[in-house]
């Protein structure tokens, strides 16, 4: 029996019903490179917006580190692009968060985010959430070491197939099919 390739896991129920005691029967964590892939998909949605929006002077200034040596004028724009960024950003996730119950991409691979036990997050839990998210857009720093870390984390056992963000915030990414009906129905 030890040769077998099939785990037989004790207790039964889903993987979100053995890692966390509180999840409702049938619940699935939603995998990690669907999350990645969902961040990834909203961050190019953003961004080709603020793109179109400012005829690509802000995309074009956020990296442009010249702007912070010329004089205090060139290096407050520099500062007021990466302020722009950052807050369509928290808008965009806080927003889409309190209207549909998760971001656009999010809902485009089925994902929900929800507490631990499968309710859906109210309406003050999204600005938080939002802002926590906009550490991953820091440059290098926010891909290289934040992202890795909980793309890792959203796919290990030993943090309950959560990231960080998801861990400050009581939350799980669930596939969205999978959660009891009052839930599914409160998703948009």
């Amino acid at each position: 029996m030890a040769d077998s390739p099939i785990t037989m896991v004790q207790g039964g129920g889903t993987l979100a019903q053995t890692v966390l005691a509180s999840a409702p029967e049938g619940m699935l964590i939603a995998p990690a490179w669907k999350r990645v892939a969902a961040f990834m998909l909203d961050v190019v949605l953003i961004s080709v917006v603020l793109s179109f929006a400012t005829g690509g002077r802000l995309m074009a200034a956020l990296f442009d580190v010249n702007l912070l040596t010329a004089d205090l004028r060139t290096g407050a724009f520099f500062v007021l692009n990466w302020f722009v960024f950052l807050s369509a950003f928290y808008l965009y996730f806080k927003y889409t968060g309190q209207t549909i119950g998760r971001s656009l991409a999010q809902r485009g691979f089925r994902i929900a985010i929800v507490h631990d036990n499968g309710t859906l997050l109210e309406q003050h839990h999204w600005g938080p959430r939002a802002m926590a998210k906009l550490i991953y857009l820091i440059p290098a720093v926010g891909w290289l070491y934040f992202g890795l870390r909980d793309a890792y984390n959203a796919q290990s056992s030993k943090e309950e197939y959560r990231t960080k963000v998801d861990l400050k915030h009581h939350t799980v990414a669930a596939v969205d099919w999978s959660l009891p009906a009052e839930t599914r129905f409160g998703l948009r």
